[in-house]
């Protein structure tokens, strides 16, 4: 097997940030799915039960979960299905949009986002007692702009290929 290529030095610290992400979404995703997998729960789940939760008690539609989960319809509305069939939650038609669905938690949802919740809070307080007390709010500020960095870099890339498209010199 041939050696890995050494780090470009020019690049810097910057090379780091996509494998530095990786490992922590990895780690902190399997970590959750062992801690959770008697409730019979992915990670993706457990974030439509939390912004169902959190969310307005008329429901979501799955439009607006889509866009809060940073995915596309087809996976979501996949996780929903299954969801429903566990009898997490319910989809009842828009009030008043007859191509939506709106979606609701059911008590086994409830229940099940109070349980997973409890857990998911305890992971993050291990995870977080790395860093000194006074660091931890800074670090998940730092964090939320990164990943708002993070989606704001796939807008401006998803507008340049779809500006791309209509360009007919291309």
């Amino acid at each position: 097997m041939p050696e890995p290529t050494p780090p470009d030095p020019s690049l810097g610290e910057l090379k780091r940030l996509p494998p530095l992400l990786r490992r922590a979404w990895y780690s902190l995703n399997q970590a959750f799915r062992q801690r959770t997998a008697h409730l019979r729960l992915t990670p993706d789940q457990f974030s439509i039960l939390r912004w169902l939760s959190e969310g307005n008690p008329a429901g979501m539609t799955q439009r607006q979960i889509t866009a809060l989960m940073a995915s596309d319809p087809n996976t979501i509305t996949s996780t929903i299905t299954r969801m429903e069939k566990a009898g997490l939650l319910a989809r009842h038609p828009h009030e008043s949009d007859r191509r939506a669905h709106r979606v609701k938690l059911l008590p086994k949802g409830k229940r099940t986002f109070v349980s997973a919740k409890r857990i998911a809070v305890d992971l993050q307080n291990q995870i977080l007692s790395i860093l000194p007390e006074e660091r931890r709010d800074g670090f998940l500020r730092d964090l939320e702009a990164i990943a708002g960095g993070c989606a704001a870099a796939l807008e401006q890339t998803l507008r340049a290929a779809d500006a791309g498209k209509s360009d007919p010199e291309r």
